[in-house]
């Protein structure tokens, strides 16, 4: 009975489209209209019409609903009634947290925690990386609104996921780019990775990443010219280590961001107070950040790497970038504790191996696309168990 009062409630206080209830007896007790059913076949009530019915009679005290008192929740087609819609009612077991969050004040968040490498880069590399960070920003959240008014969604580029994916984006594309390359990796980004899979929160790889993966594989000259502050192209600190001509920069020089690279990458320490600033609000997940840098190092010590160099690895190339701003996605990162260590433990293992024994010397994107991939393996095995839940 509780459970049925339950349903009574929702169908009072929610407009649910739902396609069908079913009632297998006629039952006086309905109240609504039960004799214009068919005399040989149930009554067919769908909830717009109990709402019109409602509206109709002048019924303030819901008495032409006090029908589904006397239902079995046997008799009902729960599955079909409530197939609402944009899976508002699928939701995750109890306990529940209750939080004053929303997707804009995170991403809100986010756009802050990235905002002051985003002015260095601008310093750094000029004026043609404003206009690839603008540029990258812009066609995110124009492509974002497009995919959603032809689909004909809710448009929700309010939500500011778009900037965020802009950013990231442009912060993984080197300074020397031509202004086109953001707009295409833009468009892969949000029409491939993210609206075609559903949207925000249902895309099972960062889309980021996935544009600039998707910009690697087409252009992979472009994408690997890079430029120092000074304007002068040249190998990156990994690329000298993995044999290019070249004089390693101090890791002064790594801190501060005195280095070549692509526009995220550079000043480190920016990137990590920004990750700090996410921790202390309790916005990234700082364990998967942690993990992932320590299995990276521990790979890399396992193959040979030591000393001063297993510096250059933690400062050079994107894994702190990566480690931060990218693992941490909430969409795309495994749910329990256990999921997530597995998952920055892939990760870091896999860079690692990328970078020493793969053919290039960058591996953060990929090995995070690959976890990425992974995630819904990960979370079937580390479901936690419901209390009292009988072993099959």
């Amino acid at each position: 009975m509780a459970e049925n009062k339950d349903m009574k409630e929702n169908i009072n206080k929610t407009d649910v489209n739902a396609e069908v209830i079913r009632k297998k007896e006629q039952s006086e007790a309905t109240g609504i209209n039960a004799n214009a059913g068919s005399s040989n076949g149930p009554k067919v009530i769908t909830a717009t019409e109990t709402v019109d019915n409602k509206v109709q009679n002048n019924d303030p005290d819901n008495t032409n609903l006090k029908g589904f008192d006397d239902m079995n929740l046997e008799e009902l087609e729960v599955e079909e009634a409530f197939k609402a819609r944009d899976n508002k009612w699928a939701v995750s077991l109890a306990p529940h947290l209750r939080t004053n969050n929303t997707t804009q004040k995170v991403m809100l968040s986010v756009i802050i925690a990235l905002a002051p490498q985003l002015f260095y880069s601008i310093y750094a590399f000029g004026f043609n990386a404003a206009l690839l960070i603008a540029l990258s920003i812009i066609s995110c959240v124009f492509f974002e609104a497009a995919t959603q008014k032809a689909f004909k969604k809710p448009i929700l580029v309010g939500d500011l996921s778009a900037v965020v994916t802009g950013m990231l984006l442009a912060f993984n594309i080197p300074a020397t780019a031509p202004w086109w390359l953001p707009i295409v990796g833009g468009f892969f980004a949000i029409v491939i990775a993210k609206e075609f899979f559903g949207g925000i929160g249902q895309n099972f790889v960062n889309p980021a990443l996935a544009g600039r993966a998707a910009l690697m594989m087409s252009w992979p000259t472009i994408m690997t010219n890079y430029s120092n502050p000074d304007g002068i192209t040249g190998p990156t600190p990994l690329q000298i280590m993995k044999g290019s001509e070249g004089v390693l920069p101090s890791i002064k020089d790594m801190l501060i961001g005195n280095i070549g690279g692509v526009l995220g990458e550079t000043a480190t320490i920016l990137l990590i107070i920004g990750f700090l600033y996410l921790a202390i609000k309790k916005i990234a997940d700082w364990k998967i950040t942690v993990i992932y840098i320590l299995s990276t190092m521990c790979m890399l010590f396992i193959q040979g790497i030591r000393g001063e160099a297993l510096l250059y690895h933690l400062l050079g190339g994107g894994l702190i970038l990566g480690a931060c701003f990218m693992a941490t996605d909430f969409a795309t990162a495994p749910i329990s504790n256990l999921g997530r260590a597995i998952f920055a433990i892939g990760c870091g293992v896999l860079t690692a191996l990328i970078r020493v024994r793969g053919g290039m010397a960058e591996g953060v994107s990929y090995s995070i696309l690959i976890m990425n991939t992974f995630v819904p393996l990960i979370d079937r095995l580390t479901r936690p168990r419901i209390f009292g839940e009988a072993k099959k």
